[in-house]
């Protein structure tokens, strides 16, 4: 897995509250449901690169 570069995000605090609700009920870390909703949002929008074939 590649590295990850750390940085600060400044979030409402009632949007936090609830991204930190959804990642407790799917048992994930807050990082990694804020990670996870990104990722999401660049495949819906088609910004992801492909990954090559072997």
């Amino acid at each position: 897995m590649a590295q990850k570069k750390p940085f600060v995000l400044r979030l409402d605090p009632e949007l936090l509250k609830a991204v930190e609700k959804w990642a407790a009920d799917e048992f994930r870390s807050t990082n990694g449901q804020l990670e996870w909703i990104v990722q999401q949002a660049l495949k819906e929008a088609g910004r992801l690169k492909k990954p090559k074939a072997g």
